[in-house]
């Protein structure tokens, strides 16, 4: 084999791609040439032209206990990185009919943080062509872990109240606007930088924590999302009916130790035996909903928000920029 084939062979099988050979802070990505992955008969090749950074990357990056189970104990078997992303099929599977090369689409991988990655087609969906790559790549798993926890999980009706305790985040700014899409009146919890953004979502009204404790508000709520993991059950459950659904999202992120776990159990544990039932669940990805996501954008009922925008040589930042806990809505990886 010449010098001149081997190159060419190089580039052709090659990307970049950010890896993690070992768990701890950020600072352990790497950006690599690694080989391009290949997709399975269910799956596609896409061309990944942006990805975000949602909790899910943080745990599986830093390792605290919890999240080592099923990765390896000691480091991580699966060394790739990143869920969400947007961009265009490059191959199909054999067993694939619904997309074709060119397609431009979103959805999630297992490692998307790199050029290309392969993704199943039962979790990726069409972009919507008024989306750019890099709000498309902002909505699969945030966008629908609101859209479970408010319709499957709190079965939100029109003309309930729901509380959002995070209204802030990823989560938390699709989760706004999706429960006013119900119809529902919708009470959101934020620090005072991000106020005037959870107002101008559709917020029927926000309450500053730094400025008001929210479970002596007086408002009765019919549901209530906790994102923030900042209260107690005895503490929020004055400012629910009696019949109230709690959906645990998830917790403050630690470097170590069980993460959001502690928050999550002792909640469920102090609701037993009560009307108000707390729930917890993760999110399952599938291309029905991302549909419903889809319909919902094109409406412009909603909007991904993005805080900033990282190349993919500067992951390391991004993620280290979500786990200081500021990020208001979104933050993107663009590649």
């Amino acid at each position: 084999m010449t010098k001149l084939t081997l190159y060419v062979r190089t580039y052709i099988v090659s990307m970049k791609a950010i890896v993690h050979e070992r768990y701890g802070r950020p600072d352990v990505l790497e950006l690599r040439e690694v080989e391009r992955p290949v997709p399975d008969d269910d799956q596609v090749l896409v061309r990944v032209h942006a990805s975000s950074v949602n909790p899910v990357e943080w745990y599986g990056v830093t390792g605290p206990y919890f999240a080592r189970i099923g990765s390896g104990l000691r480091r991580p078997k699966d060394t790739t990185v990143g869920a969400d992303l947007a961009g265009r099929v490059e191959v199909v599977g054999k067993g694939v009919e619904e997309f074709r090369p060119g397609d431009e689409v979103f959805g999630v991988s297992g490692s998307s943080w790199a050029e290309y990655a392969c993704a199943r087609a039962e979790r990726l969906a069409r972009k919507p062509a008024e989306l750019s790559f890099e709000e498309a790549a902002a909505v699969p798993v945030a966008g629908i872990t609101a859209l479970q926890a408010l319709r499957d999980k709190g079965s939100v009706q029109p003309g309930q109240k729901v509380l959002i305790n995070g209204a802030s985040g990823g989560v938390g700014t699709f989760a706004v606007q999706i429960a006013k899409s119900f119809g529902a009146d919708v009470t959101g919890v934020c620090s005072t930088r991000n106020v005037e953004l959870v107002r101008s979502l559709g917020a029927d009204r926000v309450i500053d924590y730094t400025q008001e404790d929210f479970t002596k508000s007086g408002e009765r709520h019919d549901v209530m999302l906790d994102i923030a993991g900042s209260r107690s059950f005895f503490d929020f459950r004055r400012v629910l009916t009696p019949e109230a659904t709690v959906v645990l999202v998830g917790g403050r992120m630690k470097y170590r130790g069980l993460g959001p776990l502690p928050h999550l159990l002792a909640t469920i544990l102090k609701s037993l035996g009560r009307s108000q039932t707390a729930t917890f669940f993760v999110a399952k990805i599938t291309s029905e909903d991302l549909r419903v996501l889809g319909e919902l954008l094109e409406s412009r009922e909603v909007k991904p928000v993005i805080d900033r925008k990282y190349p993919l040589s500067d992951a390391r930042e991004a993620l280290g920029y979500l786990g200081e806990r500021h990020a208001r809505g979104k933050v993107v990886i663009t590649i």
